[in-house]
């Protein structure tokens, strides 16, 4: 699969191609000698030549901006690791193209934290474009929100508003207050996010509406749940739990749970890359066909620590460990084969 752009550049330069070679038929050249026009078709040749050289450089200088907007995407989902109090944050997206319709962020609201997971329809440069605007009403609502129905409500409201081709969009948005353990949450449309608990019971946040951009004054609901030491939070888009594998299974929120619950003491970045890689390795030899985005948000066990401020780190990259990433670069290189 390719972006429409790149493909038209593909379908030129073949076109080219065969201009060129039914030219040097036409004319007569052969390897034994040169046609009697042999000046005329060489410079036809050139002319050719030249014009598929000026569209190679052409695709190269747009695979180079589109590689230069991925690298944007990934700075505007920062923080990727934060720590917030008992709380440990992780996330990442893993896109089936250069860039992804999933998104996630990690925002301070004043005392609290904002938590967005966000899967805009359709992929490549179209839904990578929305994002940007779609993360920036998110951030401005939530901070004029304190509910964060209240807060889905005002986005759903700015998309639909004189938007002729507003992207349906499926969002989570949860407002987490470290000091009463108390996530406040709306669940508009994505893939219902799981609350592990620590005694290995298992929740489904699904309080909140229906997805954005689909009706303007739909109705949003919040939902609130406590989070209590050693529990775990997993907000992932329908990329990770409808991976296929060579069967035509889904890797399914069953699946989901368990990969989680496997390493459930660990940090929330070891639950992450450890979760994705159990995805990738029930999808095996199958590319994923969509995006594939997790959020994981651990409450950690013991005494509260002292909050340090996520300004003090670099987190535009995140630390994975070496399996993960061997993982994760073999999907992608299955799924650029793909394309």
């Amino acid at each position: 699969m390719m972006t429409s752009t790149e493909g038209m550049l593909d379908i030129r330069q073949s076109a080219l191609g065969n201009q060129l070679e039914q030219k040097t038929k036409h004319e007569g050249i052969t390897s034994q000698g040169l046609p009697a026009t042999a000046r005329s078709v060489a410079a036809g040749i050139q002319s050719v030549q030249q014009e598929l050289e000026a569209v190679r450089r052409e695709q190269a200088k747009l695979q180079q901006a589109i590689y230069e907007a991925a690298q944007v995407q990934r700075r505007l989902c920062a923080p990727r690791e934060p720590v917030w109090g008992e709380f440990e944050i992780a996330g990442e997206i893993f896109p089936v193209r250069h860039l992804s319709g999933d998104f996630f962020k990690v925002m301070e609201l004043n005392s609290a934290l904002g938590l967005t997971v966000g899967d805009i329809a359709g992929k490549g440069l179209s839904a990578g474009i929305w994002q940007a605007h779609l993360m920036g009403l998110i951030q401005r609502y939530a901070r004029r929100h304190s509910d964060p129905a209240d807060a889905v409500a005002e986005v759903n409201r700015e998309l639909c508003q004189d938007q002729a081709e507003r992207p349906m969009t499926a969002l989570f948005f949860a407002r987490l207050d470290p000091r009463e353990n108390e996530l406040v949450y709306c669940n508009a449309g994505l893939p219902a996010p799981l609350l592990l608990r620590h005694n290995r019971t298992v929740e489904r946040l699904e309080k909140g509406g229906p997805m954005l951009g689909a009706l303007q004054e739909a109705a949003y609901d919040s939902g609130s749940v406590r989070l209590n030491p050693g529990d775990m939070l997993l907000a992932y888009s329908d990329g990770v739990t409808e991976c296929r594998n060579s069967k035509d299974e889904e890797f399914e929120m069953r699946r989901l749970s368990a990969a989680a619950n496997a390493v459930g003491s660990a940090s929330a970045n070891q639950v992450l890359f450890s979760t994705l890689g159990a995805v990738l390795d029930f999808a095996d030899a199958c590319p994923p066909e969509d995006d594939l985005t997790l959020l994981v948000i651990r409450r950690r066990e013991g005494t509260m620590i002292e909050r340090p401020s996520s300004r003090s780190k670099d987190f535009s990259a995140p630390h994975r460990g070496p399996t993960s990433v061997a993982r994760l670069k073999k999907a992608e290189r299955r799924g650029n084969r793909s394309k």
